[in-house]
């Protein structure tokens, strides 16, 4: 009932938690959640280039374009979500109302594939579904766990973007599979009764949750509000934050410094995505160029990719990151999330060498495709799994559901970067090949630096608080 969805919030009672370093029960049911509707969303990402290029006629620039377009309104509408699930339903029932529309939308490409209004439909909806619950996911993560479990929020979030990468390692080879032996239609329905069973496990674990009440059941002014009124009312020589404190508690503005801190953090990670989200479009046409090795194709490198990652978070999180601090070399959230951009604009570097001998005539096996991957997933688990860490420890308590929607649209914010970039080379520059490659890993290290900069600028909010 939508009663319930607002008024009576269940918490469950701290005596009931687990030991600092153990898992709740619950989180079982998040991760299985997360993994089948991962192999939902990137089995049918992982067609959708090729589907839009040659099905829907498009061209190799266009379906890139619309590929991208996409990404961004997936990533752009967390903050919707993290509206919702903060100000008035939670963030349990974000997810499961938010959830259907989802479902709907593979159902409309599946039902409708090949028409032009079938596909619009059907991305639109995809667009609300996935983007509306991610914020909330991410954080419903974390709502699990009490105030002394510092040690396991670390590791629950290496693990449940382990999970993540499960279900997108599934999709991207399984889909375009079904793809090749049952058509577009199947391809896209499969996802679809994945996501449906990703409703019902998540559904099987209600009577476990920690449900946090939405924001509207606190006393406090937002984000917004605090900053709104900050710029509309801040006269010459005023301290930004002094003009906030006249009409604000310092607590309440306190909380939205603590949000601004954190998204200049972030201001500089959409270069990142622009290279990342790649690995669906121009690693797959660059993949589809070069000879099959086994069963790895451009579709289905993209598995590959996934895999590593599965890889990457267990070496990273039980092995390097225990081995420096063991040596006094504190592996700090920023100084992993900088590591990993740095990294991201290394296997472009390397894609750009594979692309020029590719230029001047040399046949190469797909499996070249790995050394990149390999670097690329490396740079993505230090800095995305970090930065849901980071994130998630740094954002005010009534706040986390909209911190993690601005952290998602760092990844919309990549994938419009790219449908620009290819726009704007189809229209004006015309570069091609590995001249485009080695742009993306120039600008990136460019950013990278930049981003360094402002972590080194950082204050700790859990500090700063104290």
């Amino acid at each position: 009932m939508t009663g319930g969805k607002t008024s009576q919030p269940t918490v469950a009672p701290a005596t009931n938690g687990p030991k600092a370093g153990r898992f709740p029960p619950q989180i079982k049911y998040i991760i299985g959640n997360e993994a089948c509707e991962r192999f939902s969303y990137y089995g049918m990402i992982g067609i959708l280039e090729l589907y839009l290029k040659d099905r829907m006629q498009m061209g190799a620039d266009g379906a890139t374009q619309v590929l991208h377009l996409f990404g961004t309104a997936v990533y752009f509408l967390p903050l919707l979500g993290g509206w919702l699930a903060d100000r008035f339903w939670g963030r349990y029932w974000t997810i499961l109302s938010i959830s259907l529309f989802y479902c709907l939308g593979h159902g409309t490409l599946a039902l409708f594939e090949g028409s032009r209004a079938g596909l619009l439909a059907g991305l639109a909806l995809l667009a609300i579904g996935a983007g509306g619950i991610k914020p909330c996911v991410s954080a419903f993560v974390g709502d699990q766990f009490g105030p002394n479990q510092d040690r396991a929020l670390t590791k629950v979030y290496g693990w449940f973007y382990w999970a993540i990468n499960l279900g997108a390692a599934c999709g991207f080879f399984v889909i375009p599979m079904v793809r090749n032996q049952a058509g577009y239609s199947w391809a896209f329905g499969v996802p679809g009764i994945f996501m449906g069973l990703a409703t019902l496990i998540f559904w099987l674990g209600t009577r476990h949750y920690v449900r946090q009440p939405p924001q509207r059941a606190h006393k406090g002014a937002g984000f917004w509000q605090v900053i709104g009124y900050a710029l509309a009312h801040r006269k010459s020589g005023q301290r930004f934050w002094d003009v906030a404190l006249a009409r604000y508690t310092p607590d309440e503005v306190q909380a939205a410094r603590s949000v601004a801190g954190i998204v200049m953090v972030f201001a500089t990670v959409p270069m990142f995505w622009a290279l990342f989200n790649q690995v669906n479009s121009t690693w797959v046409l660059q993949g589809k160029k070069m000879t099959p090795f086994y069963l790895l194709d451009g579709e289905t490198m993209q598995s590959a990719g996934a895999i590593l990652v599965m890889i990457w978070v267990p070496i990273l999180t039980l092995s390097v990151y225990p081995w420096l601090e063991r040596r006094g070399i504190l592996p700090t959230p920023l100084r992993r999330m900088s590591a990993g951009m740095v990294l991201g604009a290394v296997s472009f570097v390397i894609c750009g060498i594979i692309q020029g001998r590719m230029d001047r005539g040399a046949t190469l096996s797909v499996a070249w495709q790995l050394v990149p991957y390999i670097v690329l997933e490396a740079g993505e688990v230090m800095l995305s799994a970090t930065a849901l860490e980071f994130a998630f420890s740094q954002a005010p308590e009534r706040m986390k559901s909209i911190i993690m929607s601005f952290w998602l649209m760092t990844i919309a914010g990549g994938h419009f970067l790219v449908a620009t970039f290819t726009n704007l080379n189809s229209r004006f520059v015309h570069a091609r090949g590995a001249a485009e490659f080695l742009f993306y890993a120039a600008l990136m290290f460019v950013v990278a630096g930049v981003f360094i900069l402002l972590a080194t600028r950082y204050r700790d909010q859990r500090l700063e608080t104290k």
